[in-house]
């Protein structure tokens, strides 16, 4: 619960940017209703898909006019907060219930909004050995939990009332946290209806100011993540993490960079996990004093705005004396800039769809 506390915390802390024109500040409330069905994205979860999910998404948005350099750039999007309440309409699965911080991005003359949401979301009826075995897709209480929105977007049709229809996926997991943790995807369709609480009053956005392009040489990053998961293994423990970090950026201009480096993996849930497999499954010939330790090599990219950046590595593992879920991994995440050198950052990292860990690290760019 406090890893998934601390999550949402610091997305709420990153969407608290301040306005230069309290003027400038406008809001609007958003109501949906969406219907959908899970996606069967593992067979391990095909008992748990009977009926079609339901439920309602609440938003509160505050509009950008450009009043800080990045809002321009990116074409006055919204931040906000929301609320989903989703009934999985399975008694195994129960009803969920989520705290979001989001981001509304615009497009095609802003007729064609993109919401992206991350937060923490809280399940009525977790994984339980004894009264709810069947449950294999939630492990825990409290989840992290992650949405996306494609709607078409009408504001201010009649009295600052409006409209928006469109597609949502709902993801919940609690990154291996704790076992089980297979995870569902709501694929939804949406609709609801849009309020602005200023009664349709219009605010002229500031128009892109042209600035100098960003030349900086070649910047080196160190970077310490940590945290607690547990294998695929129920009750084998939950065991702390340590990874270190060393990679190479290079800015290709205002919002991107190229990344190159390397990590260093300390998972200690893998010597639980070797120790297991080595008296349990002789077949698989693991012995007990196999390395735990792993070494990859990354490419990534990350994508600038504001003081925060998305970041995504896709890696490989140079080094990996055991097998676990393949030599390939991935990395995706936010990055939060305290001045020009330091960061904290939370990612998840993965192989392909199978989460291992949520990863929460500091660091300094040079």
């Amino acid at each position: 619960m406090n890893r998934n506390l601390i999550l949402s915390f610091f997305l709420i802390g990153t969407l608290c940017f301040s306005q230069t024109d309290p003027a400038s500040e406008k809001y609007t409330i958003d109501v949906n209703q969406f219907y959908g069905s899970i996606i069967l994205h593992n067979p391990d979860i095909s008992h748990l898909i009977s009926a079609h999910p339901g439920g309602l998404i609440l938003g509160v948005n505050r509009k950008t006019y450009g009043y800080e350099e990045w809002e321009a750039e990116f074409n006055y999007p919204d931040v906000g907060y929301s609320f989903i309440y989703q009934d999985m309409n399975n008694s195994t699965l129960g009803k969920n219930y989520g705290l979001y911080a989001h981001y509304n991005f615009y497009l095609l003359n802003r007729n064609l909004q993109f919401r992206l949401g991350q937060g923490i979301a809280y399940t009525s009826n977790p994984y339980d050995k004894v009264e709810n075995f069947r449950n294999n897709a939630y492990g825990s209480d409290f989840l992290s939990s992650t949405y996306l929105m494609l709607n078409y977007h009408k504001e201010n049709i009649f009295k600052g009332l409006g409209f928006k229809v469109g597609l949502s996926v709902v993801h919940y997991s609690n990154a291996n946290f704790r076992a089980p943790n297979t995870s569902t995807n709501t694929l939804a369709f949406n609709a609801g209806l849009v309020y602005d609480l200023d009664g349709g009053k219009t605010i002229d956005y500031l128009p892109a100011v042209e600035k100098e392009k960003i030349k900086e040489p070649i910047r080196y990053n160190f970077a310490f993540r940590t945290g607690l998961n547990e294998s695929d293994v129920i009750n084998s423990g939950q065991y702390p993490f340590y990874i270190v970090s060393a990679y190479a950026d290079k800015r290709l201009g205002r919002k991107s960079a190229l990344q190159l480096g390397g990590d260093v993996f300390f998972s200690n849930f893998l010597k639980e996990l070797i120790r297991y497999q080595s008296i349990a499954f002789p077949e698989l010939q693991v012995s007990a004093d196999d390395d735990y330790k792993r070494v990859g090599l990354f490419v990534g990219h990350e994508l600038f705005i504001n003081q925060i950046s998305v970041i995504s590595q896709l890696g490989y593992y140079v080094y990996y004396p055991f097998d676990f879920e393949g030599r390939v991994y991935n990395r995706i995440g936010l990055k939060r800039y305290f001045g020009d050198k330091l960061f904290a950052a939370i990612t998840l990292k993965s192989h392909g769809a199978k989460a291992e860990a949520v990863e929460f690290g500091v660091g300094i760019r040079l």
